[in-house]
């Protein structure tokens, strides 16, 4: 029988077996030794590893991020979380000028084995400064590498892979995606960096959906396949290094993509993808390409603007319906199909 784990639980099963296994490896942040513990993603970890490697921090990201670096010099492989991705902005400088530029600068000679670990994502009614997804800033910037695991599978295998990795690493939490359940071996495993997976088979378009929008994709699937449309979903998994290749592979034989991105589409990481994949793809065929993600204006916090704001598995079938067919029929799936197999259960 299949083990299964919530997104959490596999968090936290990395998190515990990466630190078993190598002394090293410390976890500290804004409130990671509190009883919620992060949504549960830190608990018992203090009290099995003690407070000399589990411990919180004070309300300041610039300098506990400049402490992270320090302390992965000194030969430490330091997991830094932030609750929330929208304060590591206050962060910017130690991340980009110096995490990722020490290898470059000092010839190889020194690495910064750091994990920093970064919520986001829409919840309940987090608004403005509490629900941006701004990975794409760290995928402009050599250096880093950024993943987004949206299965709890992915969500262990990537975390190790980022802990053993010689250099800085963003990883990314969707908060609905902790709430995922999904098979988990309890064996340490890794899940190799530039490598995209193909979720769901199909001929006719490529819908690729990043983080949390992996699972809209493959409703949007579900909901096509009963208009007789067969989307071939990929989950990119690790948006820095990306892994073009197989998207370009499924674009090529679909002639058709579409991008869902958990931000806006303005220079973001849909825009990337779409740019590489026509840019390998110029002279070979003509392809149809769309981008979506959040609408041009700030995060708002009701949930009747949120409907609007973020994509769903209904609209992004009604735009790829559009796309296959080659018109302007505003298709949308039957509203009383119900395939949501997530639910957030917040607020933390």
């Amino acid at each position: 029988m299949k083990r299964n784990l919530t997104y959490v639980e596999a968090i936290r099963e990395a998190s515990d077996q990466e630190m078993d296994r190598d002394k090293s490896v410390i976890v500290f942040g804004l409130d990671v030794d509190d009883p919620k513990a992060i949504q549960g993603t830190t608990e018992g970890l203090l009290r099995k590893y003690g407070a000399e490697r589990v411990f919180g921090t004070p309300l300041s990201e610039d300098a506990m991020t400049g402490a992270a670096i320090g302390m992965a010099l000194a030969g430490f492989r330091p997991i830094h979380i932030h609750i929330r991705m929208d304060f590591i902005l206050l962060a910017m400088n130690q991340l980009i000028n110096i995490a990722a530029k020490y290898n470059y600068m000092y010839g190889g000679q020194i690495n910064i084995p750091l994990v920093v670990r970064s919520m986001i994502g829409k919840s309940w009614g987090q608004g403005a400064q509490h629900s941006q997804s701004l990975y794409s800033f760290f995928m402009h910037v050599p250096g880093l590498k950024v993943v987004a695991p949206t299965t709890p599978y992915d969500a262990k295998g990537c975390l190790i892979t980022a802990i053993r990795d010689n250099n800085p690493v963003i990883y990314i939490e969707h908060r609905i995606l902790h709430f995922q359940k999904g098979y988990v071996p309890k064996k340490l495993y890794t899940v190799p960096s530039g490598k995209a997976r193909i979720t769901v088979k199909g001929k006719d378009i490529t819908l690729v959906g990043i983080s949390y929008m992996q699972i809209e994709c493959q409703r949007a699937a579900r909901y096509l396949e009963g208009a007789g449309i067969k989307a071939e979903v990929i989950d990119p998994i690790w948006l820095s290094p990306l892994d073009i290749d197989t998207i370009v592979a499924s674009v090529n034989k679909t002639g058709r993509l579409i991008v869902v991105d958990n931000d806006w589409t303005t220079c973001g990481a849909g825009s990337e993808i779409v740019s590489m994949v026509l840019e390998k793809l110029q002279g070979k065929r003509v392809i149809k390409v769309r981008r979506l993600g959040f609408a041009p204006v700030t995060c708002p916090p009701t949930p009747p603007l949120e409907k609007l704001f973020y994509p769903d598995g209904r609209g992004i079938a009604s735009v790829a319906f559009d796309l296959v067919k080659g018109g302007q029929s505003k298709w949308v799936p039957d509203e009383q199909i119900d395939l949501k197999e997530i639910e957030f259960k917040g607020p933390f």
